[in-house]
């Protein structure tokens, strides 16, 4: 009874309280009952939907410069991006969604081209173009979508060949010396085949530079392409295909320094380390360009002035950089995949359908992990690749029947892997003490296989009056091979090597472990004692991790198994042929992970298991004053079970790291609405806004409990990351149609986000509490000037605008742009690293020309 007064009240709230915001549901159609969306896999029109959709159209795409996730997201409320150190995207819709930054995890929110999965986040990164719309599937979309969707999905739509012979393209001049470019030729290549291909590419120079020198970060350089072909085979028998692939070599993003925390200090690490005494000259004091990152530099515990007599003698640049790593950022990333869609009509109206898609993706990247030119968190190496295999196969009926069904069945397998190389030679692990250990390595290679039956029933019972029925069972098999190792002066291996002969694992690492019930059974360390026993040794390259009876030299080997069924129900009422009244009751799950982590010891390589959201939605769609208003508005509340996260773990090697853990209980409820109105001919104003309330209800147990800052913490009552209680975008877009068919334009779109969370309880934090004393007794921990809490993310408010001209027919079109044309400075995520905490900072303004063309 309270939820269902919640929706109903919530939906009405928010249809009244609609502040003229932006992107609404349609944003850059003139008449939103004719906009056509594929959300039950069927061609239909947005307003008979019975679910929250934000479809934004190719052109209003091109017109705002959307070309990549984090635009996407920035005009999408409730849609939130976070970039990851290593170039894995975060997304998180109406608070549910996944901070992980490993290559072969599974997001929240599922991405696909046309239907066909882009299973793995890294996947997407370039398909936003030559675009016909994008739709966004808001709540748990498992039963059509899959599993891996509990936040929704985003399916983006391809423009499709045409009938007649069409050539298009644009480029584009901008700030940093951008030059962008789109490009696509369309048409019939016989009575029966058609083929589209489209090519997009930007290269821009660095738009970063270095607080403590004379350097400069952050060039972009990528090409994408996509070919498709729709072949007629037969009245009866349509294949589509889809090839498409990208290459991005762009330098990954420096971070900002934002807090220094050293987790260990000594004598001997103040006399190496005495830097940490005086960062302000780090800081970036609210300027989005400066950053820092490290370059060539050198391990201060296995080189010395000694070593230079090796080698480069008489050569003195040869002598500067003898034993030093160039560890300048770098990236080359590159993705293709095949694709087939096949539809069959049997006859009877029913229609067999048959997708199958094939994806490569491959990475070598190196990244600065800290925000310093220091080496205390950075990947030298971060390498990996993805190949994954799908299948699916529905059988559905006429769409025009009174009672429509739909069955089918999917299949996946993948595999990833993923090799990270952590160098950290400047952080305060790097003394005598710890065998001046600067190199931690892990391999993380999984093999999934996923397969699921689903079913999709919807019944009118009278023209008014439709319900729905659907569910999907899934079992998902995750076998993964894990191996952290180091480098030849890594000195890792030494360390370990130590462990086993004598009582430190009893001691300290067996009784932080013992007793903990989600553990197979502790068994005591057979070397306690100073007794060597049977122990080989293990090399730079052998596996350190300590296993559960505290031995190094073993491969983590998981078996992660899980089945579930996601449903819905629901009901959709058409009050007259404008306005549709529905809610929705759904059940989705997202599989469980294995972390890519270089930890001491197995316990924190365990996975997360799966979560599930229980959703309960409310809704309306109207379409108002003879359809010159679009009016939407829904509620919802999300009960969520086993959120997965990354938090922390206590390390009895290198103190808190970063692991996967799973949140017992939280909650989400909210509430949005969007709206379109056409006052005038040439006009159209679109608003929308998102309002979310999450909450953590159980904390993780021991040993999972431990905050950023490496304290053992209860979270009950905290906000979940990335929620912001507030989202809104509003847009304004003006056409002047002159007597030569002549256009002129222009447009404004405004975005906002309040502050929210990068971690589980930032915002209780005492960053500068308990910090680790120096020689002198005063604290190590340092944070900017006006900063309390370095994990929190500021609320910002954004400004897109353009003006231009279009020619009659379209045949061209030029156009001033500008992004965030006020500078507001806003920060994405927070990273925590060993000893500090770095922000990824908003792109500064930007601006350019554009000039496009059309030949039909």
């Amino acid at each position: 009874m309270k939820i269902r007064n919640f929706l109903l009240a919530g939906a009405a709230c928010a249809a009244v309280s609609v502040p003229g915001v932006a992107v609404a549901q349609g944003a850059g159609a003139s008449d939103a009952n004719v906009i056509v969306v594929t959300a039950n896999k069927r061609e239909e029109n947005l307003n008979d939907v019975g679910l929250t959709i934000t479809a934004i159209s190719g052109e209003a795409l091109k017109e705002r410069k959307l070309t990549s996730l984090s635009d996407v997201a920035s005009v999408v409320p409730g849609l939130a991006f976070a970039p990851s150190n290593t170039g894995t995207p975060i997304l998180t819709l109406r608070g549910v969604g996944f901070n992980e930054s490993s290559l072969g995890v599974y997001p929240a929110v599922s991405v696909y081209i046309d239907q066909i999965p882009l299973n793995f986040p890294a996947l997407a990164s370039h398909a936003a173009f030559d675009l016909e719309r994008i739709e966004a599937l808001k709540g748990p979309q498992g039963t059509l979508f899959g599993q891996n969707s509990t936040g929704g999905a985003i399916n983006y739509i391809a423009a499709k060949p045409t009938d007649t012979l069409q050539v298009g393209g644009d480029i584009s001049y901008g700030r940093f010396n951008t030059i962008e470019g789109n490009a696509f030729i369309s048409g019939p290549l016989s009575d029966s085949v058609r083929g589209r291909v489209a090519v997009t590419g930007l290269n821009g120079d660095d738009w970063q530079y270095s607080s403590t020198r004379d350097d400069k970060n952050g060039g972009q350089s990528y090409v994408a392409g996509r070919l498709l072909l729709d072949v007629d085979v037969s009245d009866n028998v349509k294949l589509n295909f889809n090839v498409n692939g990208w290459r991005d070599k762009s330098q990954p993003q420096a971070q900002q320094l934002v807090g220094i925390r050293v987790q260990n200090w000594s004598a001997e690490r103040e006399a190496l380390h005495d830097f940490y005494r005086n960062p302000s000259v780090l800081w970036s004091y609210g300027n989005p360009r400066i950053a820092d990152w490290s370059t060539l530099a050198a391990d201060p515990g296995t080189v010395t002035s000694s070593d230079f007599g090796f080698a480069g003698q008489g050569d003195p640049v040869a002598m500067a950089n003898w034993g030093k790593t160039n560890f300048d950022p770098f990236a080359n990333r590159r993705m293709w995949q095949a694709a087939m869609r096949a539809d069959v009509e049997l006859g009877g109206g029913m229609t067999l359908t048959s997708q199958t898609s094939y994806a490569h993706y491959k990475q070598n990247q190196g990244v600065d992990g800290d925000g310093m030119a220091y080496v205390t968190y950075d990947l030298e190496k971060n390498d990996g690749y993805i190949k994954t295999f799908n299948q699916e196969l529905r059988l559905s009926n006429d769409p025009t029947s009174r009672i429509r069904w739909m069955l089918g069945g999917n299949y996946e397998k993948s595999t990833t892997f993923e090799d990270q190389g952590l160098r950290y030679f400047d952080n305060t692990s790097h003394d005598s003490s710890l065998f001046y250990i600067n190199y931690s390595g892990v391999t993380n290679k999984q093999k999934i296989e996923n397969w699921a039956v689903f079913g999709n029933l919807e019944f009118d019972v009278t023209e008014e009056l439709t319900l729905k029925a659907a569910a999907r069972y899934t079992d998902s098999t995750n076998k993964n091979a894990l191996c952290s190792y180091t480098s030849e002066n890594g000195n890792v291996n030494k360390l370990f090597n130590f462990f086993p002969t004598d009582d430190f694992t009893q001691a300290t690492y067996g009784a932080a472990f013992q007793g903990d019930p989600t553990l197979p059974d502790y068994t005591p360390n057979p070397f306690t004692g100073g007794e060597p026993g049977v122990f080989t040794p293990i090399a730079p390259d052998g596996c350190y991790t300590l296993n559960y009876d505290g031995v190094p030299g073993e491969v983590f080997r998981g078996n992660l198994s899980e089945d579930n069924v996601s449903w819905r129900v629901g009901i959709d009422y058409k009050i007259s042929p404008d306005v549709l009244v529905y809610t929705n009751v759904s059940r989705g799950y997202k599989a469980g992970s294995f972390p890519t982590l270089a930890a001491a010891s197995f316990v924190a390589l365990e996975p997360v298991t799966q979560e599930s959201v229980t959703a309960f939605e409310g809704g309306f769609k109207a379409s108002l004053a003879n359809r010159a208003v679009q009016l939407n508005a829904a509620a919802f509340y999300m009960d969520y079970k086993d959120k997965q996260i990354r938090g922390r773990l206590l390390d009895p090697v290198f103190g808190g790291l970063e692991t996967l853990v799973n949140i017992p209980k939280s909650r989400i409820y909210g509430a949005e609405a969007d709206v379109t109105i056409n006052p005038t001919q040439g006009l159209t104003l679109s608003g929308a806004v998102t309002y979310l309330n999450s909450k953590i209800k159980t904390s993780p147990a021991a040993p999972y409990n431990y905050n950023v800052l490496g304290q053992a913490d209860d979270f009950a009552g905290d906000p979940l990351p990335f929620t912001p209680k507030l989202s809104a975008t509003f847009n304004l877009d003006y056409r002047h149609e002159l007597e030569n068919g002549g256009a002129p334009f222009f447009g404004v779109t405004v975005s906002t986000r309040s502050k929210s969370d990068s971690q589980p309880g930032a915002r209780r934090m005492e960053y500068l509490e308990g910090c680790q004393l120096d020689t002198s007794g005063d604290p190590v921990c340092f944070l900017p000037d006006g900063v309390t809490n370095p994990f929190a993310l500021k609320g910002w408010t954004t400004v897109d605008a353009r003006l231009g001209y279009e020619a009659p027919d379209g045949a061209w079109k030029v156009m001033l742009w500008g992004k965030n044309i006020f500078n507001t400075y806003y920060w994405t995520n927070v990273i925590s690293s060993a000893d500090s905490a770095a922000r990824f900072a908003g792109m500064p303004a930007t601006y350019g020309v554009t000039f496009g063309f059309n030949f039909r």
